[in-house]
């Protein structure tokens, strides 16, 4: 896992270097063609990567991007009228039925498919209208790490060349420089406080949920901790009440419109008692644990997950656990 999170720079620099003219080609079918309504299909960490990209699309680019409600084709059979939809799906393996019969019935049914996977001569691959290769290489871990960064760029790329956005677009091409330094980010301090944790809660808001999503259920595979994720307004409605003394809390807080609401919670929870480990820029005081930054605030999520990749492997060390077999888990999952 360690080695495949280091990797993850590198493989993001083949990636922003490659298909360059399949990214342009399919912005220009999308601005010809303007969709109807966009959905994603994806599971686990490719689900988070695909909540990052929802929400991007929506701030940068005005592109209202939903979560396909999974089983609602594969089990329920919905008559989904898929004419004029731009279908997004994402996947390490692209082996998993309840991703690719979706994307299938897209397709007959006149939906422009994407498939942002890193095994190319996978079903789903082949079950796509468009490729788009992440880039990945070979990942061994059965937690993702690279892969799911690749994810997260990947979207980027799709909505810098659909929304003609070049400003993200040059960010995009910079983003390996950024997860370079975000792997020399020191986060051992949090090790000491979540090595005998049980529980904890992972705060995020705006980009940055997909983040805490994504924290959350590293916690969960690598680590054995029943962590959730929550955004820091919706924590407000009723998680907080979980809040006691020494309760642990990471609060992602990278640059952007949500960082004040972030930071204000932080405070509000450690006057509840919370032991609150605050991920932020170098030039905010509160923090604990120091973020990368990007060209744009919008990307700074992607070297967020980077340093807690290399944090939590560790922590899992801590706990006596081996982050490259958590039990009951395996690479690829197979449902409906």
């Amino acid at each position: 896992m360690r080695e495949e999170a280091l990797a993850a720079a590198e493989c993001v620099a083949c990636q922003v270097n490659a298909d360059e003219d399949r990214y342009d080609e399919l912005g220009a079918r999308l601005t010809r063609r303007p969709p109807s309504a966009a959905v994603t299909v994806a599971r686990g960490s490719s689900d988070h990567a695909a909540g990052y990209f929802a929400y991007l699309s929506l701030v940068r680019g005005g592109h209202l991007v939903t979560s396909l409600p999974m089983s609602s084709v594969t089990l329920y059979r919905a008559p989904i009228n898929a004419a004029e939809l731009l279908v997004v799906s994402i996947s390490q393996s692209g082996r998993s039925p309840d991703l690719c019969v979706p994307l299938e019935r897209f397709r007959a049914g006149g939906a422009t498919t994407v498939a942002f996977v890193n095994e190319t001569s996978s079903p789903l691959a082949g079950a796509a209208e468009w490729v788009m290769p992440l880039h990945a290489g070979t990942e061994r871990s059965v937690a993702a790490t690279k892969s799911f960064i690749c994810s997260l760029v990947a979207g980027a790329r799709l909505l810098a060349n659909w929304s003609g956005d070049a400003e993200l677009r040059g960010a995009v091409r910079d983003l390996p420089a950024a997860l370079r330094e975000a792997c020399t980010q020191d986060w051992t301090s949090a090790i000491e406080v979540l090595k005998d944790s049980q529980r904890i809660m992972v705060i995020g808001r705006g980009t940055g949920l997909a983040i805490a999503q994504e924290a959350a259920l590293k916690f969960k595979e690598t680590c054995g901790i029943q962590a959730e994720a929550f955004s820091s307004a919706e924590v407000r409605h009723g998680p907080m009440a979980l809040v006691e003394e020494g309760y642990p809390m990471l609060v992602f807080a990278p640059r952007g419109p949500a960082q004040a609401d972030l930071l204000a919670l932080a405070r509000d929870m450690r006057e509840r008692g919370a032991h609150v480990l605050v991920a932020a820029p170098a030039d905010v005081g509160e923090r604990q644990l120091t973020l990368s930054k990007s060209l744009l605030p919008d990307l700074d999520p992607i070297a967020a997950i980077q340093s807690f990749y290399l944090m939590v492997e560790s922590l899992a060390r801590a706990r006596g656990l081996d982050p490259d077999t958590p039990r009951h888990l395996q690479k690829v999952t197979s449902t409906l």
